[in-house]
């Protein structure tokens, strides 16, 4: 006989753990299908295992600036495999904290692989051959994975993936990175720190595309400043592979050339999981590999809804997370608000760290506001030059009319940590003049933010 709930999760990522967990406390009979890693990609293969990689690089840099501290540190070196396994250590409690939050709030996890047989109908294969589950709303939550160019396909040995990055089968001594959305940078920044000579093609014009140009312009030169080559408004056309070494052909400025390396990562985009739920046959629309929904998640068939990277981008686990309670309310019947797509926050963790939230100045412009610009450098904050990190830039912008913060981008150390004051602001509606108000505390980095609006009106103190 069937299993049946009120509501069951397919995928247990950061959208579907949470969206069991909220469905759970709301009274609901819930279940979650997972058919790997509970956690999904975002703990077992993303978000969690590259920060760990990250901050070994971290240390292992400061490592190198010993002296301007005042310290000495002898022979500095670092153990690739013991970085790995840290990170990996670091993935597998978190996982397992993901079992214990679901079994504490008497959600039913199926391990399996699912399909949706009819609505609210679903089979799962399991190891021990497999079961029907009925649900009155089901909640696809199934993520997705690195997208495969025709010639640059990963190969695991020669050419990777994120997956193969994070548990790399050697250390690259020349690295091609293909793209610099905020996989291919953070990967490109934790092999440049250890040493590899690294070079990173975008097609695009500039690195970090959806970033602020200023800000991408400050972090590309931070980059090429510890050492990486970036190749920009280029493509790499095929990859010619043979032992040891792949030739990359890339084209730029209407000329192709060639170049060897020894190791290509491929961060070029991800793609939906929707193959082999049984959507097409219930008739949920898919575009471009995701599966479309309005601003509630539903998918437009009764009690379907989707989540997270499946649903489309921004690809973020915490939109993801928000995504999945906002659903458990709506399916518990309460009336949530929508997500706003200009009030999710964007981080990344590459050297020096990027962050930002809104509208670009560019793209405010272009939406016809009349702003107001303010910049605040790391320069003239105490804390980043007791920290040794005096390269970076606070940017905000403000409606010129009204004194709302329409967006705000960040570029240098540790602002993946400050862009929440500025996402609260957004979220609270804040203009101009509550930012002015609010007393920062002396002496932070947190500075900056009241001194980027201060600059925004002409009041800058402290630059």
């Amino acid at each position: 006989m069937a299993q049946s709930f009120d509501m069951v999760v397919i995928g247990s990522g950061p959208g579907g753990y949470v969206c069991a967990i909220r469905g759970a406390q709301l009274g609901l009979k819930v279940a979650c299908i997972e058919r790997e890693h509970l956690g999904g990609i975002c703990l077992n293969w993303g978000c969690i295992p590259t920060k760990a990689l990250l901050r070994s690089a971290e240390v292992f840099h400061l490592m190198h600036r010993a002296k301007e501290f005042g310290l000495s540190v002898e022979k500095a070196g670092y153990d690739l495999g013991a970085v790995v396994q840290r990170s990996r250590g670091v993935a597998k409690q978190l996982a397992g904290g993901v079992g214990h939050l679901l079994k504490k709030n008497k959600v039913t996890v199926i391990m399996g692989e699912a399909t949706l047989a009819a609505p609210g109908k679903i089979s799962v294969k399991t190891d021990k051959g497999g079961e029907e589950v009925t649900a009155k709303s089901i909640v696809l939550a199934t993520g997705a994975r690195a997208r495969n160019l025709p010639g640059l396909e990963a190969d695991g040995d020669l050419v990777w993936n994120y997956k193969h990055a994070l548990q790399p089968p050697h250390m690259p001594k020349k690295l091609l990175v293909i793209g610099s959305g905020a996989i291919g940078i953070e990967f490109a920044s934790f092999f440049n720190t250890l040493g590899a000579d690294t070079t990173v093609v975008e097609v695009m014009d500039r690195v970090l595309p959806v970033e602020d140009a200023e800000i991408s312009a400050l972090a590309k030169k931070q980059f090429v400043k510890q050492g990486m080559k970036i190749m920009e408004k280029a493509t790499v056309k095929k990859l010619d592979r043979a032992k040891g070494k792949v030739t990359a052909h890339i084209e730029t400025g209407g000329k192709t050339e060639t170049q060897d390396f020894d190791t290509v990562i491929s961060a070029v985009g991800i793609v939906g999981n929707v193959e082999n739920l049984g959507l097409e046959k219930l008739g949920v629309k898919i575009d471009r590999t995701h599966v479309v929904t309005d601003q509630y998640c539903r998918t437009g068939i009764d009690g379907l809804y989707a989540i997270g990277d499946v649903a489309g981008a921004p690809w973020l686990a915490h939109k993801a997370s928000h995504e999945g309670v906002m659903v458990a309310e709506l399916v518990a019947g309460q009336k949530p608000h929508p997500i706003k797509p200009n009030t999710i926050p964007g981080c990344t963790y590459c050297n020096p760290q990027v962050a930002s939230v809104g509208l670009t100045e560019e793209k405010a412009k272009e939406a016809g506001y009349q702003v107001k610009v303010g910049r605040f450098p790391f320069i003239g904050n105490g804390k980043a030059i007791a920290l040794g990190e005096p390269e970076g830039l606070v940017k905000t912008v403000f409606d010129a009319k009204t004194g709302e913060l329409l967006g705000a981008h960040m570029v240098g150390a540790e602002v993946t940590e400050l862009i929440q004051g500025y996402v609260v602001g957004r979220t609270l509606e804040t203009t101009e003049a509550e930012l002015m108000e609010t007393v920062f505390p002396h002496p932070t980095l947190s500075e900056m933010m009241h001194e980027a609006t201060l600059s925004a009106y002409g009041r800058a103190i402290h630059f």
